[in-house]
């Protein structure tokens, strides 16, 4: 564990530096939920903050490590990084500023001032998605030497590019909830900030966009922790068939994000699927069970892979 830390400190140092902030400020919004009574949109006033936080560890440690896996640095993707890090700083600075305005930081326009912050947000979301899908690129070009850790990056990479496409809806015209200054919303058809599901608040009542968002975003850290289970539980495979099963994950973590988002959009509770929203689910998991059976049927045995 000690080794794992120690090679931490030595990964890209402005994302490390950004990951301690976050890290930092999700104490502080943890306890800003404790001590603040203040309630906006139906949850603690501290909660998107902290969700924020928390999220933005998780991301710039997981891009982290992909970066140091490169067999020699890159400096379009460092440049890349340090944007992403920029943008990434002015959404916090923004959404804790808000909070202390006891403002919400998404879709308000109710003064000029609000608008102005939220557009800064768009524009600095906008920039971030670039940032990293050139971080994307560069990590497809050089080639990561391990073949399934390469394909669970890349994947990781694209799909959590899904994920932030997965947002976009909330700001299209058919999401102004008709209440002036308000240009978006989380859920559909119902209003932000009704029941929801306990810490994430996604809507029980009405389709969610956040959560489509949600997966797609998290596929950063789900196919790099797929990969690192299969070559340690599955050592009997081959190195081109955990790779294989890699690009099966993936293709069924990505139709599982539009899926969830299609839901969201026809305003579904996640938890109240229609018989058309099972029927899709269920096809999804006969196709990739299918898929997984002839990857594995396939394999080299260890016997053949030494031969060869």
């Amino acid at each position: 564990m000690t080794t794992v830390v120690r090679r931490a400190t030595q990964w890209n140092r402005p994302l490390m530096v950004f990951v301690s902030a976050m890290a930092v400020l999700a104490v502080v919004a943890a306890v800003g939920i404790l001590v603040d009574s203040r309630v906006l949109t139906g949850a603690p006033i501290w909660l998107k903050p902290f969700k924020f936080a928390v999220s933005f560890v998780l991301y710039g440690a997981t891009l982290a490590w992909m970066l140091s896996l490169l067999p020699r640095r890159s400096r379009a993707a460092e440049w890349a990084v340090t944007v992403i890090v920029a943008m990434a700083v002015i959404e916090m600075i923004v959404i804790v500023a808000q909070v202390v305005r006891g403002q919400t930081s998404h879709f308000n326009g109710t003064s000029p001032l609000n608008g102005a912050l939220f557009s800064v947000m768009g524009a600095a979301i906008m920039v971030l998605f670039l940032a990293h899908l050139l971080v994307g690129v560069v990590l497809l070009i050089r080639r990561i030497p391990d073949r399934a850790a390469a394909t669970a990056v890349g994947w990781g990479l694209g799909l959590s590019l899904l994920g932030m496409l997965a947002a976009v809806p909330m700001v299209l015209p058919m999401q102004e909830p008709g209440i002036d200054g308000i240009s978006g919303a989380h859920s559909v058809g119902v209003v932000d900030g009704g029941s929801g599901l306990p810490v994430v608040g996604w809507s029980t009542t009405g389709g969610d966009l956040r959560i489509g968002h949600f997966v797609g975003l998290h596929a950063l850290q789900a196919l790099p922790i797929l990969a690192i289970l299969l070559s340690r539980f599955a050592t009997r495979l081959d190195e081109r068939t955990r790779a294989r099963l890699l690009v099966v994950a993936g293709a069924a973590y990505g139709v599982l994000t539009v899926l969830l988002t299609w839901q969201a959009l026809r305003g579904q509770p996640l938890l109240r699927p229609d018989a058309v929203t099972l029927a899709a689910v269920a096809a999804l998991v006969v196709a990739t069970a299918t898929a997984t059976g002839l990857v594995l049927a396939r394999r080299r045995r260890p016997e053949l892979a030494l031969a060869a």
